[in-house]
């Protein structure tokens, strides 16, 4: 007959005992006598069959019965019910789900297959559930069926829903995106193993990860990341520091990206023969994926402390990971490469050392615009004359390209090699037009825009001379004897850039002890969307109110005197006429684990010898041991430790050779361990900055020196 069944065999429901889920006790050993239900005993059959399959499935199911839609659920769907398990049970699924029943694709679509008998699928639905007593809704994902339920007469008696919660993936899938968009930004190899690091141990919350490239000429680098690192702004700012391993390496990673093949560790020591420390030793599960590029070979591994089955998805959601991270690993080792041809060229444009004087003191400050990928044409120089004079120039040829630091190159040598024939300012600024001339002329061009200023300082007649094709006017700092400061701008005449046929004037000023002289380029006060005596004016501003007038602080403030960012170089060279002659030191730290040791040794005793108060001895030595480390961990390379001692303060610099840019200036109460060295600083000097240049960084700071006590 239409609407009837053949006598369908009555299943035997598990009795109290037999099931070893919680959700499966709970439901036998309910009341089921008060709902639509009724006793256990008098259910039909074909609700039985249901009940039973709900009850024995890993998948998360439930049965809303009867007009009330009362619900019964297995273990998996007790999970997704949170602590609203097991007041749910027998309850009808308006209350449990009160918070939503309302909304639209929940109760109704419920309400209509129990009614029609009509199935309802959705692939993802995001729901706002309440699953715990905090009473914090949750967004919560999940891919739901439901069908209708019918007794054995054929009637439709109440709805089965089969639901899986998809939460986590939807939420890997979108870390997907997140950390395509953050790989985007990368530049360097420092940069994608910041990224890869913070996306792996979040996504798949885990233990331990790593990201391995090869060094491109034998051997490998590899920065890891453990659960629980303490890892503050500062830190993520700071380069990662790599381990390097050599190129016969045979690290689990290692030999993924030689092979190019994955490998995914349940349960077992994946880093038995590897392990550095405890944190290796105690990794139980790890994916090892190869980066999967043709230009750089290397790897990403995901580890966990515990055994885990790396499902189907996470496998493609971990290769996928490892093809992005791949491809900005490539793009950042072309940058590198390219940037580090620039940087090398740079590098031979400008001195390596400027002239270490009793009365003057110089340092300056190159800081390359645009992206730091391209060389640019700002230059400086200081050097001796053969009259005993210091010659000083910063100039500025245009462009941002290999060619303008040729030129710049070619411009910086013939000024030198005038200078040292004929110091007079107006001419060796007349031989250099005609060299910028020629030059217009060999290359087919009459674009050819080049500025400088050169100067020449006689310190034992307190005077200082000065021409200029184009640049921008000088700015001198002036100390009055009652110790307060003015700067003022020398009245210079800019005249034509070089190959022009200009002809120079000659400027000569007044320029005593406990003076200081800036030259910059105008990459320090031209702004977009400002006018240049704006930039000027507060350049001016900035110097006057500085509190010291030592030349590489007057470097700092100056490159920083102008708000808003630049495309431009920015050069600066300073130099300060001292009331009394300083002494200097300095020492070259090779890049060994003992090299803090060493300095703190030579540095108290250079400081002894020279009568340092013990007070500033101690707070030097502890500053400058913090910064070596700091230098030899972060840039890897070679140190050079410079000190300066004046009669009114202590300057200590350290420089390292890397490229990897400035230092972070971060507050010192966010500071980590490994930012520590700057927060004393902070706390035990007087001033500090950093300096970046072509050829690293360097950090300085400076103590001032109690006056001695009258004997």
């Amino acid at each position: 007959m239409p609407g009837t069944v053949g006598r369908v065999p009555t299943p035997a429901i598990p009795v109290p005992g037999e099931s070893t889920g919680p959700g499966a006790a709970a439901v036998l050993a309910h009341d089921w006598s008060a709902t639509a239900l009724g006793p256990r005993e008098g259910w039909d059959p074909a609700v039985r069959a249901v009940v039973e399959l709900i009850l024995a499935s890993p998948m998360p199911m439930a049965l809303a019965y009867g007009d009330d839609l009362v619900l019964l659920y297995n273990d998996g769907y007790a999970e997704l019910l949170g602590s609203k398990h097991p007041a749910a049970l027998g309850r009808p699924a308006a209350e449990v789900y009160a918070e939503i029943w309302s909304l639209p694709g929940f109760g109704d679509v419920i309400e209509r297959a129990y009614r029609q008998g009509v199935p309802f699928l959705e692939k993802e639905s995001t729901l706002p559930l309440i699953r715990d007593s905090s009473g914090v809704v949750e967004q919560v994902v999940f891919t739901r069926g439901h069908s209708a339920v019918r007794d054995s007469a054929g009637q439709i008696v109440g709805i089965l829903t089969v639901a899986a919660e998809t939460t986590h993936v939807t939420e890997q899938l979108q870390s997907l995106s997140d950390v395509a968009a953050a790989l985007a930004g990368t530049l360097t190899l420092d940069d994608v193993a910041r990224v890869a690091l913070r996306h792996t141990i979040t996504t798949f919350d885990a233990d331990r990860v790593s990201f391995v490239v090869d060094e491109g000429g034998g051997g490998w680098r590899m920065v890891r990341r453990v659960r629980g690192e303490l890892m503050d702004e500062a830190d993520e700012r700071l380069p990662p520091l790599w381990r390097r391993t050599p190129a016969d390496w045979l690290g689990p990673v290692a030999l993924a990206a030689r092979s190019g093949e994955s490998s995914f560790t349940r349960d077992g020591q994946p880093l038995r023969e590897t392990a550095v420390d405890r944190h290796d030793q105690k990794i139980r599960s790890m994916a090892v994926l190869p980066l999967g590029t043709s230009v750089i070979r290397g790897g990403l591994t995901v580890g966990y402390q515990v055994p885990h089955s790396w499902s189907a998805a996470e496998r493609a959601l971990l290769a996928a990971s490892a093809e992005l991270i791949g491809q900005a690993a490539e793009r950042a080792r072309r940058f590198e490469t390219q940037h580090g041809t620039a940087q090398l060229l740079q590098r031979s444009m400008l001195p390596e050392h400027l002239p270490d004087l009793p009365r003057l003191r110089i340092a300056a400050r190159y800081d390359p615009g645009v992206d730091g990928n391209a060389a640019g044409g700002d230059f400086y120089d200081a050097f001796l004359l053969p009259t005993g004079a210091l010659g000083v120039v910063l100039g500025d040829v245009a462009g941002h390209d290999v060619q303008a630091a040729a030129r710049m190159g070619q411009v910086r040598a013939a000024l030198r090699a005038l200078a040292l024939a004929d110091p007079a300012p107006d001419a060796v600024l007349a031989g250099l037009d005609r060299l910028v001339a020629s030059l217009g002329v060999e290359a087919g061009t009459h674009e050819l825009f080049v500025t400088v200023a050169f100067g020449v300082i006689d310190a034992e007649r307190r005077e200082l001379t000065l021409a200029s094709a184009g640049h921008p006017a000088p700015l001198i700092r002036r100390c009055s004897a009652d110790g307060r400061s003015h700067a003022e701008y020398v009245d210079l005449p800019a005249g034509p850039p070089l190959g022009l046929g200009g002809r120079p004037t000659t400027v000569t000023v007044a320029f005593p002890p406990g003076d200081t002289l800036l030259l910059f380029s105008d990459g320090v006060v031209e702004r977009r969307r400002q006018s240049l005596t704006a930039g000027l004016d507060a350049l001016g501003d900035a110097v006057a109110k500085a509190g010291t007038s030592d030349p590489r602080a007057l470097c700092a403030v100056a490159t920083a005197a102008v708000s808003g960012g630049t495309e431009d170089d920015v050069a600066v060279l300073a130099v300060e006429h001292a009331l009394k002659p300083s002494r200097s030191a300095a020492m070259e730290v090779p890049a060994e684990p003992t090299a803090p040791s060493r300095v703190r040794h030579w540095m108290t005793g250079q400081l002894t010898e020279w009568q340092v108060p013990e007070s500033v001895i101690g707070a030097a030595v502890l500053c400058t041991s913090e910064l070596t480390t700091n230098a030899l961990l972060h840039a890897g390379t070679a140190a050079r430790v410079e000190i300066d001692l004046s009669p009114e303060r202590l300057l200590v610099s350290v420089a390292d050779s890397g490229t990897r840019g400035t230092v972070t200036r971060a507050r010192t109460d966010t500071l980590s361990s490994r930012g520590r060295g700057l927060g004393l600083i902070e706390e035990l000097s007087d001033a500090w900055g950093t300096d970046p240049s072509v050829r690293g960084s360097t950090v300085w700071f400076e103590i001032l020196v109690p006056p001695a006590e009258p004997r």
